[in-house]
């Protein structure tokens, strides 16, 4: 049908013994231009394979983030394997982007009889994926990071909360990852709230001498 494909082969145990076999002179490396891609220089080695009785382009990738090789095979022949290797890895992020919105933001649950709702979640789930970047961007060493994580170590922090007629007071408790917040300059930075009839939000850290429970 002529339809240009990347796609990905199971990593079966005769195909990984054939990957660490291979002597080192048989890997080439490649630089990827993805200036923001943590991995940009990872190694392949390229071969013709023969699958169901057509000759496919298979590659071993390793140093691209797993811990164990990728295989990719493909029916594009004349693509240079740098543009096959970005291009691949430009889908690893949108995978990774439904993988954090499936597991955190749970997509795969949005069912109803009445399609508003089902698109209200859907646009809520895209609202709150946008703040979590957002939010990424502001912490130091997380601009990768997925949503649960983003929760795990900056979200879900012990804190008291304090109610006074002008503000909402957030003072959050001693954890090893409070320096991260407290590098990211929204501390002590008020935030008037409108639905909150101009009342702010202030975030701090909790001053007082005996430590309150974490509970």
């Amino acid at each position: 049908m002529q339809i240009a494909f990347i796609t990905l082969r199971r990593r079966v145990p005769n195909l990984l013994k054939e990957i660490v076999l291979l002597p080192r002179s048989a890997w080439r490396t490649v630089e990827l231009d993805v200036p923001t891609r943590m991995y940009r220089t990872p190694r392949y080695y390229e071969q013709a394979v023969t699958l169901a009785g057509r000759r496919f382009r298979q590659m071993y990738i390793q140093d691209l983030g797993h811990e164990e090789p990728t295989i990719l095979l493909t029916n594009q022949r004349r693509t240079s394997p740098k543009a096959l290797i970005t291009r691949y890895a430009q889908r690893m992020l949108i995978e990774n982007a439904l993988s954090d919105a499936v597991r955190f933001f749970h997509m795969n649950a949005l069912s109803s009889a009445v399609g508003l709702k089902v698109d209200f979640d859907m646009t809520l789930l895209v609202v709150a994926s946008g703040l979590y970047r957002l939010l990424a961007e502001r912490m130091r060493g997380y601009g990768d990071a997925q949503a649960r994580q983003i929760f795990r170590d900056l979200v879900a922090m012990p804190a008291t909360i304090t109610v006074t007629e002008k503000e909402v007071e957030v003072s959050f408790h001693r954890r090893s990852h409070l320096p991260i917040i407290l590098a990211s300059g929204m501390m002590e930075q008020p935030v008037a709230i409108p639905w909150w009839n101009g009342h702010k939000l202030r975030l701090t850290t909790y001053n007082s001498p005996a430590e309150p429970p974490t509970a």
